[in-house]
């Protein structure tokens, strides 16, 4: 791919989570190649570069920083990027700077390489197949209740960071709004000597975690299971909630579309609107004017 005409070239880098060894030969040749290396804390950055052999200059580009990315690009064309661990633009102020770069009509880049949410989800041992990744909750306020309130709700997996002196905390509202019996992983320290994953319903974890822990947190809580109640509500009356939407005309098809939305199993929800439509009418009839209701 041929350079951006207005010379500005960003490369995101992904830095390791824990372990220098799992730094990439790629990330690596490109933090050699680039004008200067971006970064949230120079500090950090440079101790990783020293280690890697690398000499370059250091730019501090952080979210109270972010201002100077023009004039960064404007001494640095070629920059590379990189947040304190893990890949840039993931809970921390890397999309901003693409943004600029796109801006410019810059090129980007981001190299593949270690994020933490990934193998803390395949540590938990709950289901991979849909997940959704909350990042760090907002501390307080309505907002963080919101939130709260979706993971609850949620059918598919969710992943959120957390601190240490904030996980007991959030283990016990989210044991409060799932129901302490939801099952949740905590996952810290990865790729680290001490790294550990404790698995086990949201009670249990916030009581295991009640004294304090160290480290980067990484949560992962199921999603809401078939039929699960949470904490305050009742049964589901699916059965007078089918018979009702058909008494205001709606058509099987809209019917079993509602039954699913509140949770029920996509063949019981077909059940329940074929007899609503049925029983509505004088006689049987087919609920659709084109095609009948499949149950596939």
């Amino acid at each position: 791919m041929a350079e951006a005409a207005s010379g500005v070239h960003l490369w995101l880098v992904p830095t390791p989570v824990g372990n220098l060894g799992d730094l990439t030969y790629r990330a690596a040749e490109v933090l050699k190649q680039a004008d200067a290396v971006a970064c949230e804390d120079t500090r950090r950055t440079a101790h990783l570069l020293t280690h890697l052999g690398i000499s370059r200059p250091l730019v501090r580009l952080d979210a109270h920083t972010m201002s100077r990315a023009e004039r960064t690009f404007g001494q640095y064309p070629k920059l590379a990027y990189v947040s304190d661990a893990g890949t840039p633009g993931i809970s921390d102020p890397g999309s901003e700077l693409v943004q600029v770069a796109l801006r410019l009509g810059g090129r980007v880049e981001a190299l593949p390489g270690a994020t933490a949410l990934i193998p803390a989800l395949v540590l938990s041992g709950l289901d991979t197949a849909r997940f959704t990744f909350e990042g760090f909750l907002p501390r307080t306020g309505r907002e963080r209740k919101e939130r709260l309130a979706a993971i609850a709700a949620r059918t598919e997996t969710s992943i959120l960071y957390e601190s240490p002196h904030r996980l007991h905390a959030t283990l016990t509202e989210l044991a409060a709004v799932c129901g302490g019996a939801r099952l949740a992983s905590v996952t810290r320290e990865l790729s680290k000597k001490f790294e550990e994953t404790r698995r086990g319903p949201l009670t249990e974890l916030a009581q295991a975690f009640e004294g304090g822990v160290r480290g980067e947190i990484v949560v992962v809580v199921s999603g809401r299971g078939v039929g699960e109640l949470l904490p305050g509500e009742t049964q589901t009356d699916y059965p007078g909630l089918a018979a009702g939407w058909a008494t205001e005309g709606r058509d099987a098809r809209e019917i079993r579309a509602l039954l699913q939305s509140r949770g029920l199993r996509k063949n019981d929800a077909y059940q329940l609107a074929l007899g609503a439509v049925q029983a509505q009418d004088s006689v049987p009839a087919r609920p659709f004017a084109n095609a009948p209701l499949e149950e596939s």
